[in-house]
């Protein structure tokens, strides 16, 4: 379970890990590096980027976490292995897929997902782990349903390509059993974990 702590306050983080919880989400690289700083002493967490992220924001997001969970594109991979210390452990990634086909939605389509799961295991200090994707929240059970069971058949197809895959995340606070019965390994729970997600203030909302 990855405990979704964007927009939340470094003291909520804590409060969380003191119950056990160790692996967090989030979404903003820079909100991320200043919570990191806050809560350098707590001991085995652990820190995946859930967000999209910006070739420019690569080098801060290879130092900074332990997984980086949405790549989708050969040219971010490249620049996440450049960025990556030689010494210590790889940095484990997942590939994006954009399983609805929204416009608004980053990810690759299905079909490119082992072509570009490929080119990210063949890169020094990169670790191949998975695929991530989030569904269309509107959609019905059914339909909802089924686009976990896409997202599913585009890891098994990573693992019979040869890759070494054990990770498939995917699903959150409204729909994790249904993700789960699909074959989710992964979950990323936010609002069921740290509550309704604070409104930035209106001014804020006009300069994002």
């Amino acid at each position: 379970m990855l405990a979704v702590s964007k927009t939340f306050p470094a003291e909520a983080v804590r409060a969380v890990h003191a119950l056990g919880q160790r692996v967090f989400g989030e979404n903003y690289v820079q909100e991320a590096v200043a919570k990191q700083r806050g809560l350098a002493d707590l001991p085995g967490i652990e820190w995946r980027l859930i967000g999209p992220l910006q070739g420019n924001k690569a080098r801060l997001a290879a130092t900074h976490f332990d997984w980086v969970e949405t790549v989708d594109r050969e040219d971010l991979a490249r620049r996440l292995s450049a960025a990556r210390a030689e010494t210590g452990r790889d940095l484990d990634v997942l590939v994006q897929v954009n399983v609805s086909g929204e416009a608004t939605k980053h990810g690759i389509a299905p079909r490119e997902v082992v072509g570009l799961a490929r080119a990210v295991s063949a890169l020094p200090r990169l670790a191949l782990r998975g695929i991530m994707g989030i569904p269309d929240p509107a959609a019905d059970a059914g339909a909802l349903r089924g686009q976990f069971r896409r997202l599913r058949e585009c890891f098994e197809a990573c693992r019979d390509a040869g890759l070494a895959c054990d990770t498939l995340s995917m699903g959150m606070s409204a729909d994790l059993e249904l993700a789960i019965a699909e074959g989710a390994t992964e979950v990323r729970i936010g609002s069921a974990i740290f509550g309704a997600r604070p409104r930035p203030a209106p001014a804020a909302r006009a300069s994002a």
